[in-house]
């Protein structure tokens, strides 16, 4: 089974420090890359959380949010507070600038909002917040599961969407086969006539015109890129089929870039309309191959 890059899970969990909610996104990347937002009292555990996401998902950015959330009954609005101690602070310097130097007026609102310090995060007062590491990696677990489930049901319609371009390409690929000696018929034909045509109706010399079309048939046999393009989709369905969970993505792209290198080679020594134009669509359906195959994990 092949999975996705992308994802989303959350998860939240009641701790000992409050209640804890994480959120998980996941999009294609090349390989691992977490990006990790943690409430200041949780930074310790950032290597840890690194490992635990790295060991469940194999390629990806993957953002990850942790926050603490308002239990039921709290007053705290939107995860900020008050500064009061600050507040308090420059009102007391307010009233000292208006006794000192005689200036008339009060403090309002207006004054106070030009201050951006005194509206902070409600999470800043908890950097002595002990969380046990026990308590988090549950809640990590949980989010990471449903980000999983979520590239793995992507993964389903990624799949069915890749098999579909394979037996596109694989029913081209059967029609340049069924092409290739119509070609070379069809040119010792051209070359009987073309020859006729010069001695003027004499009798064309056969081993000569044998000889050319041998030449010919090598030059443009396509025997060994159908071969080796054949044995490029076999390996890809393989990788589809496979039961491991490792990640298959890389490999993959490697077999996209290998039959795009065929399809040049095809195309290169068609000498052939029809098969020009089947060689065009295969090209058509491995780009939409290697555009899939870049969210594959």
């Amino acid at each position: 089974m092949i999975r996705s890059m992308t994802g989303y899970g959350e998860a939240s969990g009641t701790t000992g420090a409050g209640v804890l909610r994480v959120e998980l996104r996941t999009v294609n990347h090349r390989y691992f890359n977490l990006n990790s937002r943690l409430p200041s009292a949780l930074g310790k555990w950032e290597n840890d959380v690194r490992e635990w996401l790295r060991s469940r998902i194999g390629r990806g950015h993957v953002n990850l949010t942790a926050r603490w959330e308002a239990s039921e009954g709290s007053s705290e609005t939107s995860g900020y507070r008050l500064d009061e101690e600050r507040i308090q602070n420059y009102l007391h310097l307010f009233r000292e600038l208006s006794e000192r130097f005689n200036v008339g007026g009060e403090p309002d609102l207006a004054l106070l909002a030009r201050y951006n310090d005194i509206i902070v995060r409600a999470d800043d007062e908890e950097d002595s917040v002990e969380l046990e590491v026990d308590e988090l990696r549950p809640i990590v677990d949980e989010a990471a599961s449903q980000v999983i489930a979520m590239r793995e049901d992507e993964g389903k319609r990624l799949e069915a969407d890749l098999r579909g371009r394979i037996d596109a390409i694989e029913d081209a690929l059967d029609r340049i086969a069924e092409r290739a000696p119509q070609r070379l018929e069809a040119e010792r034909n051209r070359l009987k006539a073309a020859v006729a045509a010069l001695l003027d109706g004499a009798a064309p010399d056969p081993d000569r015109i044998a000889q050319e079309i041998a030449m010919l048939a090598e030059r443009w046999d396509l025997n060994e890129e159908l071969v080796r393009f054949r044995s490029h989709d076999d390996l890809f369905l393989e990788l589809l089929d496979a039961a491991s969970n490792e990640p298959v993505g890389k490999r993959l792209a490697f077999l996209v870039q290998e039959m795009h290198r065929e399809a040049n080679t095809i195309g290169s020594k068609a000498n052939d309309s029809p098969i020009s134009h089947l060689v065009v669509a295969i090209k058509d359906e491995i780009e939409r191959l290697r555009e899939q195959v870049e969210n594959v994990e």
